[in-house]
């Protein structure tokens, strides 16, 4: 039977990779740093009393909040299940199974590719430079059919922001051709960096946020989309009816409340300080080689035997993410800034580790 089932799954789906998300790697830690969440819970009071009735399918306290804070008008923003949603959305309004193709740069977030994959479009990729920045040229060349190009910045795993002027060349490029979608899940930690003054000049360009990050509510799963009137317009026809649960929705709208996000500013002000203490600690560590600077909650490190240092800690039950696999990303490993006690674990377990050439050998033998 369940051959049969199978064989009337649409060939796609058939042959899809899941995106490997922190939970389904599992581990079993008492230190979670590997999916870039705030590492202290925030408690919020409901205050609906009753469930019977179906929400609004845009809570207009939610929108009107998200649209204060981020500086637009109401009606420049859709509010979904986490920015994962707002990606599958772009897809749906704009892209042509079979027909039109999807374009990001790796080394970048997952879902893009996946997303793409799942909807029967084309995935398209033209790897980010040496120094991670967009190689335009390349861009350029490969952009017949594109519809759709994604690019994150702060860029999840590498954390660096994209060069302004080289956004500002891809959206020039772009302009009545595709349209490009700009990853801000970060930009709390970088938010003079954040493009959203640039939509009125570049109506094909849309921004996507989430409270997952800098918010500390990645249980909650609500991002948004910000763009056009016209865009949101389109992307609302392709909303499911009710996309945020009556209590997610009570909760959002309470985060970004004047008091949520002075909260929120004050959380983002400890990550930068730990963040600052964390490169300084591992750069003293025997077995990392590089630690590259960061512009979100995480920061990327190269070390000697990246797979033996990341079995060892996950032992010890501090789980990080290995990148290894990632393009330009060889013997790197993705760190989320934790408190200020998780960060001493780590590098306590850093230092215990043996030296580099211990640890080149403890690789071999565990091949």
């Amino acid at each position: 039977m369940s051959s049969s089932i199978e064989e009337l799954a649409r060939a796609n789906v058939r042959k899809l990779v899941p995106y490997q998300s922190a939970r389904r790697l599992g581990g079993k830690g008492d230190v979670w740093l590997n999916a870039n969440e705030y590492p202290i819970g925030t408690a919020y009071q409901l205050s609906a009393d009753t469930f019977n009735r179906y929400p609004e399918c845009q809570p207009q306290a939610v929108i009107n909040n998200y649209a204060s804070y981020a500086g637009v008008n109401a009606d420049q923003v859709l509010v979904s299940r986490g920015a994962d949603e707002g990606i599958e959305l772009l897809i749906r309004a704009f892209c042509e199974p079979g027909q039109d193709a999807v374009l990001y740069c790796p080394p970048t977030y997952g879902m893009y590719g996946v997303s793409a994959e799942t909807f029967g479009v084309e995935r398209r990729t033209v790897a980010l430079r040496e120094d991670w920045q967009l190689d335009l040229p390349a861009i350029e060349q490969n952009l017949a059919g594109v519809k759709l190009i994604y690019v994150c910045s702060p860029n999840n795993p590498t954390g660096n922001l994209l060069s302004p002027t080289d956004l500002r060349q891809l959206l020039e490029l772009t302009a009545g051709k595709a349209i490009v979608a700009v990853d801000e899940a970060y930009i709390e930690f970088a938010p003079h960096a954040t493009l959203v003054p640039w939509l009125a000049e570049f109506p094909h360009m849309v921004v996507l946020r989430t409270l997952s990050k800098a918010f500390a509510l990645a249980g909650l799963r609500c991002g948004f989309t910000i763009g056009s009137p016209e865009m949101i317009t389109l992307l609302l026809k392709v909303i499911a009816p009710y996309p945020l649960s009556t209590p997610v929705a009570d909760i959002a709208a309470q985060a970004l409340s004047p008091d949520g996000v002075a909260a929120m500013r004050q959380r983002v002000q400890t990550i930068l300080e730990n963040r600052a203490l964390l490169v300084k600690t591992l750069t003293e560590c025997d077995c990392v080689e590089a630690v590259y600077p960061g512009e979100g909650n995480y920061l990327v490190f190269r070390c000697s035997a990246a797979a033996a240092v990341f079995k060892s800690l996950w032992d010890q039950g501090i789980i990080l993410r290995d990148q290894s696999k990632q393009p330009s990303l060889s013997n790197c490993l993705r760190i989320t800034i934790g408190t200020q006690a998780e960060n001493n674990q780590v590098i306590a377990a850093l230092r215990a580790f043996p030296n580099a050439v211990a640890a080149k050998e403890f690789s071999k033998e565990a091949v």
